[in-house]
């Protein structure tokens, strides 16, 4: 991911549901273009912010064996606007899983109040590693800075834990 939707995660239960949270700010450059002196959340980056939330809980329910991708918005319907200021918390629920991706079914809160219904379809990229897409030290600390490992969970409530791989691929990484 080169651009970040999502600022952390507050739930995120393996193979079940994720939780993240996306402070919404002036100080966000799309926000002075769209729309000039009322600035609003464009849709399409919520979309975005809800399938980078759902491609994590996918990618980590396949250990990060192969890469994820938005392929298709099933359904999007947005009730409202989000504005600086506000907050949008992300939930992703894992619908269904098949060889070829995942069924995603998301909303969108501002607070209380409903602002988005987001059905989206990932796909696996079929022969192609991880490795091809991330360095898998980067996607580690990506994990950790999200905070995906501190409030991750799996089925049995144990804490998830980063594959080996990963792990490696982390701690040979060099310092900067």
């Amino acid at each position: 991911m080169r651009w970040f939707w999502i600022d952390r995660f507050t739930e995120f239960l393996s193979g079940q549901h994720a939780v993240a949270v996306k402070g919404v700010s002036l100080a966000e450059e799309h926000l002075h273009s769209h729309f000039p002196g009322y600035p609003v959340m464009p849709p399409s980056l919520v979309i975005e912010g809800l399938a980078q939330t759902g491609g994590l809980l996918f990618g980590e329910h396949l250990q990060f064996a192969s890469p994820v991708v938005l392929a298709k918005v099933s359904r999007a319907k947005f009730i409202r606007h989000a504005h600086p200021g506000d907050q949008l918390v992300y939930r992703a629920e894992l619908a269904s899983v098949m060889a070829e991706g995942a069924k995603i079914k998301g909303t969108a809160h501002v607070g209380n109040e409903l602002y988005a219904e987001i059905d989206l379809f990932l796909g696996v990229l079929a022969g192609k590693s991880q490795e091809m897409v991330f360095d898998f030290s980067v996607l580690a600390g990506l994990l950790r800075i999200l905070g995906v490992l501190e409030v991750g969970r799996t089925a049995q409530g144990d804490p998830i834990q980063l594959p080996p791989r990963m792990l490696e691929a982390e701690y040979s990484s060099p310092v900067v």
